[in-house]
């Protein structure tokens, strides 16, 4: 009953893909998005390319989609340029440097058959499985958000209870409701600030793990590395401009704050840890605390006592933590108007 439910529900969908210089990834994406199983009557799919320099434009124009051009910067940016230029009742996302599975829409667009659901967010997964892309996958702190179960949420749930940007979808009259996405958001948290605003304007959310995409995550330590100070950098953008009101906003605060609270303690020991031997066992004790916690956890829950990725794992928590919250220190001296100009 509920299969023949499902395909009876079949409202036109844009899928919108910001693009800038992907020329390396761009194609296999397009070749699966031509390929999902569809109405193309019903379907169509806009690329924004955001200034490549590469061959990005011309790679697109070789496929039966919507190419445009916007000449200003930003994630964001891209995505409210390609609402503009789209006409579907439901507008799906996602990104240049992924893959999507045949069913990707039908299984979004199942979830926009509750009238009071504004916003779908599915679960990202790894294309490749390299050694850091299973880490990005099983870390603690995924690097992009993943669902066990099918969740409907009135509101945002922290740490990791909104959708990721390359695999989300909304109402088109969202976009009417509450305005576009926030263009002065760069880095990271791009989307997270409109999800928010989505939800306290009374739509629902539902986060399914079966609306599966397949990203090619980071595939050297310095790139991750550098993600993960963008996303910092990008949550404290976010702090600054709408303040402690949203979730997320709360959630960047307290993890700075929490981070700089270790660092003043363990430099508060390590002072007067030459006064006393005392201080020196309290000071390793306090510092190494959170990686011997992270080994065990990943030896005996995610990695079936697999103790050197354990603890592989754990030192790159260690390391994009504080990525992360340099990143959030780094966002504190951004300066919106010299970005405008």
């Amino acid at each position: 009953m509920d299969s023949d439910l499902n395909s009876l529900y079949e409202p036109t969908v844009s899928v919108i893909v910001p693009a800038i210089n992907a020329e390396k990834t761009i194609g296999e994406l397009l070749d699966s998005l031509t390929n999902v199983e569809y109405d193309r009557d019903k379907l169509e799919i806009i690329v924004v390319d955001g200034g490549s320099t590469d061959r990005t434009r011309e790679i697109i124009q070789s496929y039966p989609v919507k190419l445009v051009v916007e000449k200003k910067k930003g994630l964001n940016v891209a995505r409210n340029t390609g609402v503009k230029n789209s006409a579907g009742e439901i507008v799906l996302f996602t990104d240049s440097d992924c893959v999507v599975p045949r069913d990707w829409i039908k299984q979004m667009v199942k979830n926009f058959r509750d009238e009071d659901v504004g916003c779908v967010g599915g679960n990202v997964s790894r294309y490749e499985d390299n050694f850091l892309s299973r880490y990005a996958d099983e870390s603690i702190m995924p690097v992009l958000r993943r669902f066990s179960e099918r969740k409907k949420l009135e509101n945002v749930e922290l740490p990791m209870n909104f959708p990721a940007g390359c695999n989300m979808a909304f109402r088109r009259d969202v976009f009417d409701k509450v305005g576009g996405f926030d263009e002065e958001i760069h880095y990271g948290c791009d989307e997270d600030e409109f999800v928010e605003r989505v939800c306290n304007a009374g739509y629902r959310m539902v986060l399914d793990p079966e609306v599966l995409v397949r990203h090619k995550h980071r595939t050297s330590l310095r790139s991750l590395l550098k993600q993960t100070f963008s996303y910092g950098k990008g949550g404290m953008l976010l702090l600054r401009k709408k303040g402690v009101r949203y979730r997320i906003a709360r959630w960047n605060a307290a993890l700075l704050a929490a981070f700089l609270a270790w660092l003043f303690l363990s430099f508060t020991l390590a002072f007067i840890s030459v006064l006393s031997l005392i201080y020196l066992v309290m000071l390793l004790l306090f510092s190494a605390f959170p990686f011997v916690a992270l080994v065990i956890f990943y030896a005996w829950k995610r990695l079936r006592r697999n103790r050197i990725a354990a603890v592989a794992y754990a030192c790159l928590d260690v390391l994009r933590l504080f990525a992360y919250c340099s990143g959030e220190i780094a966002g504190i001296f951004y300066n919106f108007k010299s970005a405008k100009n």
